[in-house]
């Protein structure tokens, strides 16, 4: 039996983040994971191979280049299928290869199995080796849950894997069809079905809500969604499945809930994914997930009902985002060890890596209207940015909301080009408290497509009342009825 400080069950972006950070406060760490290399789900089949996918596709169809050349190159992708798994191969390896380093750098040992709990402080690992599985009991004084999630596979579709697939299934063994459904439009269906209409494939994205994306900013995804259906999308919001069906071509067929029939060479189904918790023994420690897999845990501390587990990542719930995963494992590694946690600041960026991309920090501006916050809103189109011309961008925005009384910076939404690097100058200003004024008085380097943070500063500041240099950006108040008539 082995015995360390600190466990972590799963190596993505929360469990080597939590594994690093405990490492360095000094603690024996140990890192369980089933997958045969480390990285979790993040590198093997999320976040990695699908924007290393996105960006191989952009390069090798010259989207970027298209409406500057008022052309289309996707027959080059299309014989290049081959050279996009490579890539994905490549980039794989890579961020493995980095990982490795980084728990070797640091101390941190790691073990390939399936562990499951005992009791709280012990776990029992199955190993498979060669032609014979082995078990391993180890202990620890604290154990952090990082399982991330897996794709929600319903009775209803039948997957086969090869022309209906779920999220994980499709950059296994990645294939162009000549055309392509996608069920769900949430982050994963909206990045998938974007990409592969980059690839001028045809695709129906079918969604049962009446919107998608509902944490962004209305006028963004407005813009968004006109982008798509310029180049052909088919979207059909309101719609459910009511059957799907593979016909004689193993080509799946689905009838919605209003009738139509949707037939295509290929479906990915990409309607939820649930918490990787069924066969870790939960029942071993009085913990319960709910009925998508996730845990309940302290925000603040990442604990769950029993004191010494905790758990982060996408197991937790939303965001499920990369970024604030890492963070949650940072926090749960700080809290088990009595170290100092900073204050997490209070707005953190989306990236949503569609074609075009997608990203917001702040307020939206519904979100802020019921807040009751008094505001103006600011719009710059990247095309007015002359690094928008030189890239001949001809759509995209950035949307800036202000507050009407300070002046202080409330959110910051983007879609287009860049709009995920883009964000981050919004991100610093608004956990700083700025405003109006920093956009206005400094200068960005021209040219660039930051220049649009001035653009939607100024747009806004042409609907604000004038204020002397130096002042706090405020309105006058009217004057009322009965002082004009005084006067």
């Amino acid at each position: 039996m082995s015995s360390y400080d600190f466990v972590v069950i799963g190596s993505g972006p929360a469990g080597r983040r939590a594994a690093i950070q405990a490492a360095k406060l000094k603690k024996s760490v140990l890192v369980i994971d089933d997958r045969g290399s480390v990285g979790g789900v993040s590198v093997h089949t999320g976040t990695i191979p699908s924007k290393t996918l996105r960006e191989s596709v952009l390069n090798l169809t010259g989207w970027r280049e298209r409406q500057f050349y008022n052309r289309r190159s996707t027959d080059k992708a299309q014989s290049n299928c081959a050279a996009l798994n490579s890539r994905l191969s490549k980039t794989l390896h890579h961020e493995v290869d980095v990982l490795e380093q980084q728990f070797a750098r640091n101390n941190v040992h790691t073990l390939q199995g399936r562990a499951q709990f005992v009791d709280r402080h012990t776990l029992q690992v199955e190993r498979h080796e060669a032609d014979r599985t082995a078990t391993e009991l180890v202990t620890a004084d604290r154990i952090l849950v990082t399982v991330g999630t897996k794709p929600f596979r319903p009775d209803y579709v039948p997957f086969n894997d090869r022309t209906v697939l779920d999220s994980d299934a499709i950059v296994a063994d990645l294939t162009i069809p000549r055309s392509l459904t996608v069920i769900g439009a949430g982050v994963i269906g909206i990045e998938y079905a974007t990409i592969f209409s980059a690839l001028d494939v045809p695709v129906t994205l079918i969604e049962p809500r009446d919107s998608f994306l509902d944490f962004v900013d209305r006028e963004v995804i407005s813009n968004f969604t006109q982008q798509l259906l310029d180049r052909g999308m088919s979207i059909r919001l309101g719609c459910s499945a009511e059957s799907i069906v593979l016909d004689e071509m193993d080509c799946p067929v689905v009838t919605l809930n209003d009738g139509r029939v949707v037939r295509s060479e290929m479906l990915l189904f990409a309607a939820g994914r649930k918490g990787a918790t069924d066969n870790i023994g939960l029942d071993k420690i009085a913990l319960e997930a709910d009925h998508r897999g996730r845990l309940t845990v302290n925000p603040d501390t990442m604990q769950t009902s029993v004191d010494n587990i905790y758990a982060a990542g996408d197991v937790i719930g939303f965001p499920s985002l990369a970024s604030t995963s890492m963070e949650q494992g940072r926090i749960a590694a700080c809290h088990a060890f009595d170290a100092p946690m900073p204050t997490a600041p209070h707005h953190f960026p989306y990236g949503i890596y569609a074609v075009p991309e997608i990203s917001t920090i702040g307020y939206s501006e519904e979100q802020a209207r019921e807040k009751g916050f008094v505001f103006e809103c600011g719009i710059a189109r990247l095309r007015e940015t002359s690094r928008g011309h030189i890239m001949g961008l001809q759509s995209g925005i950035l949307k800036c909301l202000f507050e009407l009384e300070t002046g202080k910076l409330l959110g910051v939404h983007a879609v287009g080009e860049g709009a995920t690097e883009l964000i981050h100058i919004g991100q610093a200003v608004l956990n700083l408290g700025g405003g109006i004024d920093f956009f206005m008085e400094n200068t960005f380097n021209y040219p660039t497509l930051a220049e649009a943070y001035k653009i939607a500063a100024l747009d806004a500041w042409n609907r604000m009342a004038p204020a002397k240099k130096g002042e706090v950006v405020k309105l006058k108040k009217p004057k009322s009825k009965s002082r004009k008539k005084a006067a």
